[in-house]
């Protein structure tokens, strides 16, 4: 039986000055110190799992956090991608939609709404599949908006359930694909690795007491 286990992992927390959007999330916005923490524990949390690869996107928040992850998988080799960006992954119709949902997807371009789901279905190509033979275990590190849909995708959901499924920053999520029938979600935004403290990132400090 074929088995691909694909590691997801939301980047750590961005190092937004003080006042900033919290909406708002430029190219070159890196980790703060609690966001270079959270990459440094999910390594250590992943030191031992014998992965074939890591991945991740191109914008400075991820490769910081692929960076300090893998600083605890050492001969991993590590690849940049696209298909592991920050890209709208669905133009989706926010027809009967609330309307906080709806004013979110209007805010896309309309490049942003083609390019967006044209990525996205070339990394479902790519990571969302069985391998030819034997097991194959990626981690990928990306977005919140690739990982919703990636488990939307498992599931089977509706294509407009991506929308509301939020992550954790380095918040893990395993997902086993096989030969041997559907996809199987193995976690789901698992912050064990992480201390209260530096879990629900841009939430309110009790939510999770």
């Amino acid at each position: 039986m074929a088995t691909r286990l694909l590691y997801l992992v939301r980047h750590g927390e961005q190092d937004r000055p003080p006042g900033g959007s919290s909406q708002v999330d430029p190219p070159e916005i890196g980790l703060s110190a609690r966001g270079r923490r959270q990459a440094t524990l999910l390594g250590e949390r992943l030191r031992e799992v014998p992965f074939a690869a890591v991945h991740h996107g191109p914008l400075r928040r991820a490769a910081e956090t692929a960076e300090l992850v893998t600083a605890a998988l050492p001969g991993i080799p590590v690849y940049a991608t696209e298909l592991a960006g920050d890209h709208l992954p669905h133009d989706t119709d926010p027809a009967g939609l609330p309307p906080a949902y709806a004013s979110f997807l209007a805010g896309f371009t309309a490049a942003e709404r083609a390019d967006g789901p044209r990525v996205t279905a070339a990394a479902v190509e790519r990571f969302a599949t069985a391998p030819a033979d034997g097991e194959v275990r990626e981690l990928v590190v990306t977005h919140t908006f690739l990982i919703a849909w990636l488990v939307r995708h498992a599931l089977d959901a509706p294509e407009r359930r991506w929308l509301g499924l939020n992550h954790h920053n380095c918040g893990l999520t395993v997902i086993r694909y096989s030969s041997a029938g559907p996809p199987n979600l193995i976690a789901v935004n698992d912050v064990a690795h992480l201390p209260v403290e530096l879990r629900a990132t841009g939430l309110p400090p009790d939510y999770l007491l």
